[in-house]
Parts: structure tokens; C-alpha cells; sequence
């Protein structure tokens, strides 16, 4: 099957994580007693602003994220503080696999054509080898990048924003942005305090925090 879009979906956030952030951040200059109900706001605001992310450290997020490539996951986990759960193919039998098409190649016709029959010979290849006892673990060998990866992706509240901070600006390839536009989305709702200073561009599928 051919797919277009990723879908993320949230699995768990630490309850009550702003609170907890600030409790944290407040331990460090003995203001316990200046917390109120919604006190947490400011203090996480300010503390952004003036460069003390260690407290963010101590909520975090779980996401699971289907639709998207191999290609994508190998730059997911390049960010080594958190933790990933993926699809295995040494495991899984790969002869009924989806696929990434990437936009400009679905945008065009005979591209689109050409892709979808290597993408067809790669599977009626990967099912001659099964069929021949080869494992899954040496068959996969000839799987491209563009095959979906299901992913559980968890991290804390600090690396997420790291990882916003450098994959939602304009450079970084157009899955990866899809991915973390989806995520931040659900976090600007989660979490409104550590993220909801992030300036969405729709149209360019890109985000910047307007207070660093």
C-alpha cells in the first residue's frame, strides 16, 4: 500500500507535567511557596527565555508514529536522549509492505510509474527469497528506505524541544517536518506552557520559538 501522510499518534504524557516543572524549578531557588494554580505560565515562559531547560527534563511524552519511512527513523534516532521501539524486519515478514511516496515523485506521473514498479519488483523479490528459506533477517538486505517503519518515540520535554528547534526549520527534510508538526501540535495542547511559544507556518510545514 501506498502511503502519503504519517500518522502520530499520543501514547503518554507525565500528568500534571507543567506543574511538575515548575515544583522542580522552584526546589532550585527555594519559591515553593510562590506556586499557584496557574503560576506555572510565567515561570516556564521565563525560565525558557533565560536559558534554564534542565527542569523541562522531568516530563516527557510518548508518541507512536505510523506512516512513515525507514528514511525517516534513521534521523529520529540520531537523538540519543530518548528511546525508540521500532518495527523489526529482521522479525517481521516484510512481503505485504507499505510504502513512502515522497511528494515530488507523486506529483509526477512517470515518476510515480517508475517508483511504484521497482517498489512491486522489490516485493515479488523479497517473496522468491522467503520462498526459497532464506531468513527475514538476510532477505530484508534488499528493502529500500522507503518502506514504513512503525516507531514508538519517547523523550522529555527538554529533547523534544530540541528536536522541534531542528526539525521544523526549513532545511531539514520534508518527513521528519510532517512528523514534528504533528507532535507539536499535540504538545501545544499537552503542554501549552513549554511549548505554545512555537510559531507554526502551515504552508511551509516549519515552526520557530519566538522566545530564544
Amino acid at each position: 500500500m501506498e502511503i502519503y501522510n504519517p500518522d502520530v499518534s499520543l501514547l503518554a504524557v507525565t500528568p500534571e507535567g507543567e506543574k511538575l516543572i515548575e515544583e522542580a524549578g522552584r526546589t532550585c531557588y527555594l519559591s515553593i511557596s510562590k506556586m499557584t494554580d496557574e503560576s506555572e505560565k510565567s515561570f516556564i515562559r521565563s525560565a525558557i527565555r533565560r536559558g534554564h531547560h534542565s527542569i523541562l527534563e522531568h516530563a516527557s511524552a510518548s508518541f507512536r508514529i505510523l506512516g512513515a519511512s525507514r528514511a525517516f527513523t534513521h534521523q529520529l534516532v540520531r537523538h540519543r536522549l530518548a528511546s525508540f521501539s521500532q518495527q523489526s524486519q529482521r522479525y517481521v515478514d516484510e512481503a505485504e509492505f507499505n510504502f513512502i511516496v515522497p511528494p515530488d515523485i507523486a506529483a509526477d506521473e512517470e515518476a510515480l510509474s517508475l517508483y511504484r514498479e521497482f517498489m512491486e519488483n522489490t516485493r515479488e523479490t523479497y517473496i522468491k527469497l522467503r520462498e526459497m528459506n532464506i531468513k527475514k533477517e538476510n532477505a530484508r538486505f534488499i528493502l529500500p528506505n522507503a518502506l514504513e517503519s512503525q516507531i514508538v518515540f519517547s523523550a522529555n520535554f527538554r529533547e523534544l524541544r530540541t528536536v522541534f528547534n531542528l526539525r521544523l526549520e526549513r532545511a531539514a527534510q520534508w518527513e521528519i517536518r510532517r512528523v514534528c508538526m504533528q507532535m507539536l501540535k499535540i504538545l501545544q495542547k499537552e503542554a501549552p506552557s513549554v511549548f505554545g511559544d512555537y510559531i507554526i507556518d502551515e504552508g511551509n510545514c516549519t515552526a520557530a520559538s519566538n522566545l530564544l
